[in-house]
């Protein structure tokens, strides 16, 4: 089995995305024969994001797709339940795009992830980090990604939110996913991250 896992590079004026760290960790550690696993970092880009999402799928062929993006307001790890249908930026993608109630696509309503959000949450906790079911991946780029994931990739796909994790300071994201939501400081590391996005892709390959 193949599995696309994908990130995303900073934004909002931090230096620095813990989606991306945390994937990188994965990768470098990666030793499970069951799988094969290829990582993509997207661009910050409502136009960008899904193109780059569609020529990593058209390369790759994967079996599965894993998409990875950060929450600053959350302080644990968070499969979402559902995508979007609507594009509403608090602020402007890495391109200045800022679009409000923009469709995303002519599907009509929220989609559903192809992996059972729960049964990914239970993962996670029982590597050991803390993990909670998200309603929607928001209205930012991640939750374009995941409308991307589900209406051109015919296969399993989710997306997991983490938190933005820092070495040094809070982060500067915060309200994208999460309107109204100040960042937040969580009590997880990046090798946190890495345990909880290395779960997540052992339940979706056991599947």
């Amino acid at each position: 089995m193949r599995v696309l896992l994908t990130a995303f590079e900073p934004f909002g004026g931090d230096g620095v995305n813990a989606s991306a760290d945390a994937a990188a960790l994965v990768a470098r550690g990666w030793d499970h024969p069951a799988a094969e696993l290829v990582t993509v970092v997207l661009p910050v880009s409502f136009g960008g994001a899904p193109r780059r999402l569609d020529a990593a799928i058209a390369e790759h062929s994967p079996d599965v797709v894993v998409c990875l993006g950060e929450a600053g307001g959350r302080t644990s790890v968070t499969p979402e339940l559902r995508a979007a249908p609507l594009a509403d930026a608090r602020i402007p993608d890495n391109d200045g795009d800022q679009p409000r109630d923009r469709p995303l696509d002519d599907v009509e309503g929220h989609l559903g992830s192809r992996v059972d959000a729960e049964a990914l949450a239970e993962a996670i906790r029982a590597s050991g980090v803390p993990a909670d079911v998200s309603g929607d991946a928001g209205r930012f780029v991640c939750n374009a990604v995941f409308r991307a994931a589900l209406t051109r990739f015919a296969g399993p796909a989710c997306f997991i939110h983490v938190p933005a994790v820092r070495q040094a300071g809070p982060a500067l994201v915060g309200a994208e996913t999460d309107p109204g939501v100040a960042p937040a400081s969580a009590p997880l590391t990046i090798d946190d991250l890495a345990v909880a996005v290395e779960a997540v892709i052992l339940a979706v390959a056991a599947r």
